[in-house]
């Protein structure tokens, strides 16, 4: 869910800042405004500008007085983009902004049109944090707020899951918590989502990486092909089987005893997740773990460039992991 940065909760400030690259916070930043627009005046006039539109002299026609002095929401999209002439007239109506109007400045952030963004700020616009949702930790916050908003309640497995399932595309995580929200009665769990998007789940990097560590070589290989043949990239799936190793490793070194709270905090894992890895770490050796690290090591420099054939670079590493599993397991 988009953030704020300024702690106003005014929808209907002169200026709202949204700051970032991820079109569906974007969004619905600016759905926000427009609806406590509309809410206050039904007949408000939106009008939703790319930069190239917003030509010298166009918002000075925009925001010009009308006789039935009607309530106007005017958004700006790609505001880095605005052409020298058109910034000096925006920020000379930033400084001193209509009553009726509530401009939507939508800007990508970082230094391009940086002067937009120090305007809007110094007016003390409203700004909303719009950024690109790059680290499974921030998808899965992002999922559990939606079962949140939309008054659910899921279990920290159903979350993950559908993370693994889905993947990075948040319109599509949105999507798939509403369809989940509206189609099942009572708690979602990790079942619920498994019977909606199994087929996705099977294809996830992490389920290639929790068969593998599980010594499971034949299922691992299979989600592997299913990963590979539904777009998952190389890189994903060594990253998820260098992750399932190192907790396992991690955990093995862990004071015997400790509760999974503790642990949890300490080796930086959700609860949840403590118990799905000592499920997996069974049997698991020091031997093991470093046999396997090394495997996905060789596997992630093929992936990247180090090698003919990524596929094979992953099918063997897949099998390395198995085959380590099971020979800690002595089997």
């Amino acid at each position: 869910m988009a953030t704020r940065k300024n702690p106003t909760d005014d929808l209907l400030a002169p200026i709202t800042l949204a700051v970032g690259q991820e079109d569906l916070l974007l969004d619905r930043a600016v759905r926000d405004v427009v609806t406590a627009a509309r809410s206050a005046d039904a007949d408000t006039d939106v009008r939703d500008l790319t930069s190239d539109q917003l030509q010298p002299g166009t918002l000075a026609e925009l925001t010009s007085p009308s006789l039935f002095s009607e309530r106007k929401v005017l958004i700006v999209r790609n505001a880095q983009d605005l052409g020298s002439d058109t910034v000096k007239e925006l920020k000379a109506y930033i400084a001193d902004p209509y009553e009726e109007i509530t401009l939507v400045l939508l800007h990508a952030g970082g230094v391009k049109g940086k002067g937009v963004l120090d305007a809007a700020r110094k007016a003390g616009a409203r700004e909303v944090a719009c950024p690109k949702m790059t680290k499974a930790a921030d998808r899965l916050s992002f999922v559990r707020g939606e079962f949140r908003t939309l008054g659910r309640a899921a279990t920290p497995e159903a979350c993950q899951t559908l993370v693994d399932a889905i993947g990075s595309d948040l319109r599509e995580l949105a999507s798939a918590a509403a369809q989940l929200c509206a189609d099942v009665e009572g708690t979602i769990d990790e079942a619920v989502v498994g019977r909606y998007y199994t087929g996705r789940a099977e294809a996830s990097s992490f389920t290639v990486a929790d068969r593998a560590v599980e010594g499971r070589a034949a299922e691992a290989l299979e989600a592997l092909r299913w990963s590979l043949a539904t777009g998952v990239a190389p890189v994903l799936i060594t990253s998820a089987l260098a992750q399932a190793v190192r907790a396992i490793g991690k955990l093995a070194s862990a004071p015997r005893g400790a509760r999974p709270g503790d642990l949890a905090r300490d080796l930086g894992m959700p609860p949840w997740k403590i118990d799905r890895v000592r499920q997996q770490m069974r049997g698991w050796s020091a031997d093991g773990v470093a046999e396997a690290l090394r495997a996905v090591a060789l596997a992630d420099a093929g992936v990247k460039g180090g090698g003919d054939d990524p596929e094979y670079a992953l099918e063997k590493a897949v099998v390395a992991v198995a085959r380590a599993a099971r020979a800690s397991r002595g089997r």
